[in-house]
């Protein structure tokens, strides 16, 4: 018996050591959002940019099955979101264009009128394409903010699979501007062929076209902070996107200006080597989210690699650099809440946060003495061990590079933790006095007080934790924050009451010898 009792007061004392260990300092354990400060922003993908991207890619696909197979079609037509119009075709051509469309474009539901065809994207196809853009959006920006050196952020998709916003909490940001425009930028980059302009009124830019912009081309408006200024007439479609980007790194142009260097995959290579090889002295637009950055005249062919020039300042070279291997947003996205929280609030939470535990904590101590008296001190050992053990597994989390952070709803977490394992403590010791007032001795009635208790103990701690469970899947940062600290202190509080009480009783109370009185 002895020798078991020591096998526990080591085991105790090893479980309590590693943790203190662990968990110091506690300043190595992150804080979250609401108690380093930082933001919180709640975006909404605008997915109907993602259908009408879609719609654009179908109808060049279109063009260039059509063009392969030698079918002339006359003109395409946009018409509400997820539908377009091909038409004058040859009647004689119509069976050939449905097999084509049945091969290729098994999305799209198509019915024939005269000398025309209407295709309609299907729900179906219309609702996953709505769904991967915002998953794609998500773990864009999730790319971004890890390439941007945020500690501990959360960036979850709210709503479930049909919702179109995203949460987004940056803990510890010091620039928040800076930050949001990583986020937000679209970074849809592209080369397209530039036939006209620059001028300074659109137009002018279009006077040789019969004032009306060409099907096969747009006008695109030059960045004034890295340009002339002026409109652009280019190709609507590009010869090369971001995508066809391999890497990008830090350059200098011939004037010694920071500029981005990039190489492209062998795809895209190919494609840029076409175009510059066939338009030499032609000028060919670099187009950042629908702004020229700067439009350089070929002057050779250019095949796997080069440099986007600009006004740029090496900062913004720096992001663009982020933003550009990160890739681009699928879609455009809208700011719904933009939510910053400064660092000096977060200070005054942590203080609030500690008093309420250290209040807590004495109040109990006062109430369990009081009225359990000995065993109450019992009690408060225990749950001291217990404190120890959550902030030791927190640090623990932290060196495992599990991430985790503390919160203020994390903190509250811990100060129910601090009711729920006296509360443990509260059935043990009203389940050994029934013992004791029935005539059992001391040493039975500590036995059965525990063994008794033990059921409803662990009863009502899986229910907490199962709850805590489902806060921490579909939670916010805070909450989650709550959620792992109740789980911790759930495990802990097991630990100590149930394990640590009945080692403190066993030590204090004499087997040799009879006890006829126990404090509680």
């Amino acid at each position: 018996m002895r020798r078991n009792l020591l096998a526990r007061v080591i085991l105790v004392l090893v479980v309590i050591g590693t943790a203190f260990i662990l968990g110091w300092p506690p300043k190595k354990i992150p804080l979250g959002l609401d108690l380093a400060g930082g933001m919180h922003l709640v975006f909404q993908v605008q997915t109907d940019d993602a259908v009408e991207i879609y719609v654009d890619q179908t109808i060049g696909r279109l063009k260039e099955l059509l063009s392969r197979k030698k079918i002339p079609v006359g003109a395409f037509t946009k018409k509400e979101l997820g539908r377009f119009t091909m038409s004058q075709f040859s009647p004689d051509d119509e069976g050939k264009i449905r097999d084509l469309l049945d091969e290729y474009l098994r999305d799209w539901d198509y019915g024939f009128t005269a000398g025309a065809v209407n295709l309609t994207l299907r729900h179906a196809a219309e609702r996953t394409l709505r769904s991967e853009t915002v998953d794609q959006a998500l773990a864009t920006i999730n790319n971004r903010v890890d390439l941007f050196g945020v500690s501990e952020p959360t960036i979850q998709r709210q709503g479930g699979a049909e919702g179109d916003r995203l949460v987004v909490e940056l803990p510890g940001i010091s620039n928040p501007e800076r930050a949001m425009n990583l986020i937000r930028t679209t970074a849809l980059l592209e080369w397209k062929l530039v036939h006209a302009g620059p001028v300074a009124e659109e137009a002018a830019l279009l006077q040789n076209f019969g004032g009306q912009v060409p099907e096969d081309m747009e006008v695109v408006k030059g960045d004034p902070k890295k340009t002339e200024g002026g409109y652009y007439l280019v190709s609507r479609v590009a010869t090369i996107t971001g995508q066809d980007l391999s890497s990008v790194n830090l350059d200098r142009d011939e004037m010694d200006n920071p500029a981005v260097g990039f190489e492209l995959k062998p795809e895209g290579s190919a494609r840029f080597a076409r175009l510059t090889e066939e338009n030499i002295g032609k000028p060919v637009a670099i187009i950042l989210d629908g702004k020229v950055q700067s439009a350089p005249t070929i002057q050779d062919r250019i095949s796997d690699r080069g440099i986007i020039r600009g006004r740029f300042s090496i900062a913004e070279v720096r992001d663009l650099i982020v933003t550009l291997k990160s890739g681009a947003l699928p879609a455009s996205i809208k700011i719904l809440e933009n939510r910053t929280i400064g660092p000096s609030l977060g200070a005054d939470s942590i203080h609030r946060g500690l008093i309420a535990i250290l209040a807590s904590f004495l109040i109990t101590l006062v109430f369990m003495v009081f009225y359990y008296r000995g065993a109450g001190v019992n009690a408060l050992v225990a749950l001291l061990f217990n404190l120890i053990i959550i902030v030791g597994t927190l640090g623990a989390l932290v060196t495992m590079k599990i991430p985790v952070s503390l919160t203020l709803p994390g903190i509250a977490g811990i100060i129910l933790t601090i009711g729920m394992s006296v509360d443990a403590n509260v059935l043990i010791f009203e389940r050994i006095r029934e013992e004791l007032k029935s005539g059992r001795s001391v040493l039975s009635s500590i036995g059965f007080g525990f063994s008794r208790a033990l059921s409803a103990i662990v009863d009502s701690n899986v229910t907490t934790v199962i709850a805590a469970f489902f806060l921490i899947q579909w939670g916010t940062g805070p909450i989650k924050g709550f959620a792992v600290t109740l789980i911790i202190g759930v495990c802990a509080s097991l630990f100590t009451a149930i394990f640590v009480s009945r080692l403190i009783f066993d030590l204090v109370v004499p087997r040799h010898r009879k006890v006829e009185k126990l404090s509680i």
